[in-house]
């Protein structure tokens, strides 16, 4: 059910960044503003994320194989490193049609009508970040984290772009649609930097601090059946935690008993930790 839920919001992730698209674009064509068109530009990179994000949320359905033992959800990772990526890659872009503009007058059209239509696939695109935020949270999809962060940008983007239109209605200093653009541009190359860090950290196997300290609170509450713990390991695979540690009993124990234990902490730990694969290590002392 997860699994599908996740499809079904990478699926309206790109319908909803084809319609977008359609929309900016055509506030560009009644207005003739570069920041409106930046703005535009953006939303075709939002959408070839969204494919990418759908394609990589299929591969990591895929169960263990052979060359893959762990399973595939680590590509949700890599979705979202490319999610940043192509964030920046819209930062640039942006300033290039920003600076192309910027010492040319380019007289601007029916700018009040056009920021209207912006505002209208701004709110598409403000609904649609927040339900793939929603669902990223339930399914523990860095896919799907990353493409909200990504139309979160857009998000705020064209909200600075409104805000520079008003003041090029008001002033009649055209330069401010290009000086709006840069200023965006800056903006979200910031957050697409900030994803590719993150994403970077998980595809290094950065241990998993926040279930580390769980996993000692629920191992402590059983303290007196073992001697002690240690050598505690964990990394993320997609939304999944490895976590392995060694346990050090009683060495009078028999090995059923050492069994039954470690099936017992387990269980406690999965119900604690649904998405955590613990490996125990058992080390008997005298």
């Amino acid at each position: 059910m997860c699994d599908m839920r996740k499809k079904q919001a990478a699926f309206m992730a790109i319908v909803g960044g084809i319609t977008v698209l359609g929309i900016k674009l055509l506030a560009y064509f009644i207005s003739n503003s570069v920041a409106l068109l930046s703005d535009a530009m953006e939303s075709v990179v939002n959408i070839a994320a969204s494919g990418l994000m759908f394609f990589s949320i299929h591969i990591s359905e895929k169960p263990t194989d052979d060359s893959h033992n762990y399973g595939h959800q680590k590509i949700e990772e890599i979705s979202s490193m490319l999610e940043g990526l192509f964030i920046i890659a819209a930062a640039l872009l942006i300033v290039y049609a920003a600076a192309g503009r910027f010492f040319e007058y380019a007289e601007l059209f029916e700018l009040n009508l056009a920021i209207g239509i912006s505002m209208l696939a701004t709110a598409l695109n403000a609904g649609l970040s927040w339900f793939l935020a929603r669902t990223a949270r339930e399914s523990g999809s860095a896919a799907l984290e990353g493409d909200a962060k990504h139309l979160l940008s857009d998000v705020i983007s064209s909200a600075g772009v409104w805000v520079g239109l008003f003041v090029v209605q008001l002033t009649g200093w055209s330069s401010m649609d290009s000086i709006l653009a840069f200023a965006v541009a800056a903006l979200i190359a910031r957050m697409g930097i900030g994803l590719v860090i993150k994403s970077s950290h998980h595809l290094m196997d950065r241990s998993c601090k926040e279930e580390e300290k769980k996993m000692r609170e629920i191992l402590l509450r059983h303290r007196f059946h073992f001697i002690d713990f240690h050598d505690l390991k964990t990394r993320r695979h997609g939304n999944q935690v490895f976590a392995d540690l060694h346990l050090s009993v009683d060495g009078s124990l028999s090995v059923k008993d050492a069994h039954d234990l470690t099936d017992h902490l387990e269980e406690e730990l999965k119900e604690e930790l649904p998405n955590m694969t613990l490996t125990i290590h058992i080390e008997p002392k005298r």
